[in-house]
């Protein structure tokens, strides 16, 4: 399957010294605690398992790193300054020599995140809205998106992209083509981030298509190696059924040669 992320060459991880741990105001072992997380945490868990299935291929893939309410650290001279998105996706990285280092440091990954979004929260919308846009843009997020389940509560639109063009960003047009569920496109993820009653999914307009949820997806792999391991049984038995049958002629064919020679002989 081939996705926006095969488009990208994989950067090498350039590590530039150790880091200490200690020194810092926060613990980069634990996830950023949200304070309205159980009113986020369903849509964002949905979002993170379309990302995790279609562009991680269940973590298959070492130069796609995906993460959510991590450490992203943006000023080189001091650690402590940082963003943690709900959700952010990077391409072409080494996402092995990403994890142990703890929190993503864009001048040793090689790039900034590729795309990063964040789930309203009543109270959270507000820094979203007016902070995060500018952060974002100063590391160089290509993208950044937000979601919010309430139809446009809190953001006042049920989604909202934004694609950075010489360090702001512009919205992404929305539109409800080609079903009436309304989506926006992002050429990053080369997918639609569509709002669908509350709920996130991504359709993807080369097939025409909504991508399947982690469930789903899974699934759908083991219905296929279910499929497989039944054809390869099957081709198994064909095998040894062919080569029983190949046997039995042989040896007929044995017995036939045996007559033919005793019965050929001249009798003294």
């Amino acid at each position: 399957m081939t996705t926006a992320a095969d488009a990208y060459t994989m950067l090498p991880y350039r590590r530039m010294g150790d880091i200490d741990y200690a020194s810092l105001e926060f613990d980069a072992d634990e996830l950023v605690e949200k304070p309205d997380a159980m009113e986020q945490e369903q849509p964002q868990d949905q979002i993170i398992g379309y990302l995790y299935s279609f562009f991680t291929e269940f973590s298959r893939r070492p130069d796609v790193f995906l993460s959510r309410d991590t450490n992203i650290c943006y000023d080189p001279r001091d650690l402590n300054v940082r963003v943690s998105p709900d959700a952010y996706l990077a391409f072409g990285v080494d996402a092995r020599a990403i994890r142990p280092r703890r929190l993503y440091l864009p001048w040793e990954v090689g790039k900034p995140p590729d795309w990063a979004l964040e789930v309203a929260s009543e109270s959270t919308y507000r820094i979203d809205i007016r902070n995060k846009p500018l952060i974002y843009a100063r590391i160089g997020v290509p993208e950044y998106w937000m979601f919010d389940p309430t139809g446009g509560r809190y953001y006042g639109d049920p989604i909202i992209g934004m694609l950075l063009s010489d360090g702001v960003y512009r919205r992404v047009e929305l539109t409800t083509e080609p079903d009436g569920i309304l989506k926006g496109y992002s050429p990053v993820l080369q997918l639609s981030l569509a709002w669908d009653e509350g709920w996130p999914r991504f359709y993807n307009p080369a097939t025409g298509t909504y991508l399947l949820n982690w469930r789903e997806s899974l699934e759908a792999w083991e219905r296929d190696r279910e499929a497989w391991e039944r054809d390869r049984e099957a081709l198994r038995r064909a095998e040894a059924e062919r080569d029983a049958a190949l046997a039995e002629l042989r040896r007929l064919r044995g017995q036939s040669g045996g007559q033919q020679s005793t019965n050929g002989q001249n009798p003294q």
